[in-house]
């Protein structure tokens, strides 16, 4: 599997780079293409990436703006792009393929309440219509301790302790070899085993140790190498981390508490396991 950064900023988008948002691609004959988030901004990177028109899948780990947000703008595309919506008459306005969406249960009415706007006073509101996002993206929920099958990669999904339902991802390509995404999450039990034995821990440190004390929402350096430790992942890669804060602190927190290597996720740094 090769796995991309495409959008590494922690909580909103920053000056050099989007809101969350990973690649993963196999190396076969006929690819599986993943996207894990596609949050605030992340769309216009990923385009330069892959053709979203081929994507196998989109994995949501949570539902907090900055991990879904860009879904609205993939919708669009989706859906007005001329060679679909000017294509045979018989089905203008349609997609000839609709895009899988992993995410946990309410997805699709989050993101619609998203997209859609009440014309209100618009001179020609008869001409507005009402979208459930259907055209465009095939739902389907993410539970604790499910494995969803896409194409050639096993999704396997476990709640973490987040403000909101969120999950870490432990993906498994044909080979065996795993990526574990932490999503957003602070250190709990479920986090440690998505990613037990990972050849790679894809995790987010948005916190600072001794100046962000609140609990139950995001790890620090500190905590991510700590989780590392505990599962013994073969590599970390810390990411999500805020403009406000120094990376290289994070990672000196992280390698007090992990032995293995550790780099920083930045855009269009890209791994292979």
């Amino acid at each position: 599997m090769k796995l991309t950064a495409i959008g590494t900023a922690g909580s909103f988008p920053g000056p050099n780079a989007a809101a969350s948002c990973y690649l993963i691609e196999t190396e076969e004959q006929s690819p599986t293409r993943i996207v894990l988030d596609l949050g605030s901004g992340a769309l216009s990177p990923l385009q330069r990436a892959v053709d979203t028109d081929g994507l196998t899948a989109v994995v949501l780990s949570h539902l907090h703006p900055d991990h879904c947000m860009d879904m609205t703008g993939l919708y669009v595309k989706h859906c007005y792009d001329p060679k679909f919506f000017n294509g045979n008459v018989s089905d203008t306005g349609s997609i000839r393929t609709r895009t899988n969406v992993l995410a946990p249960a309410g997805a699709q009415e989050r993101l619609t309440r998203a997209y859609y706007t009440d014309p209100g006073k618009s001179p020609v509101a008869a001409s507005a219509h009402d979208t459930d996002l259907s055209h465009a993206f095939d739902f389907a929920d993410l539970d604790h301790g499910t494995s969803h099958q896409v194409g050639s990669l096993q999704i396997e999904s476990f709640l973490v302790d987040h403000p909101v339902e969120a999950y870490a991802l432990r993906i498994t390509d044909a080979k065996g070899s795993v990526i574990t995404y932490s999503g957003d999450s602070d250190e709990c039990d479920n986090l440690v085993d998505a990613a037990r034995g990972a050849d790679l821990f894809l995790c987010e440190a948005a916190f600072q140790e001794d100046r962000d004390s609140a609990r139950g929402i995001h790890l620090t350096g500190k905590r991510a190498g700590r989780v590392a430790q505990a599962a013994d992942a073969k590599s970390l890669v810390l990411t999500h981390i805020p403009s406000w804060t120094d990376c290289s602190i994070v990672r000196g927190e992280a390698a007090r508490e992990y032995r293995g290597p550790i780099e920083l996720a930045k855009p269009g740094n890209s791994w292979t396991v």
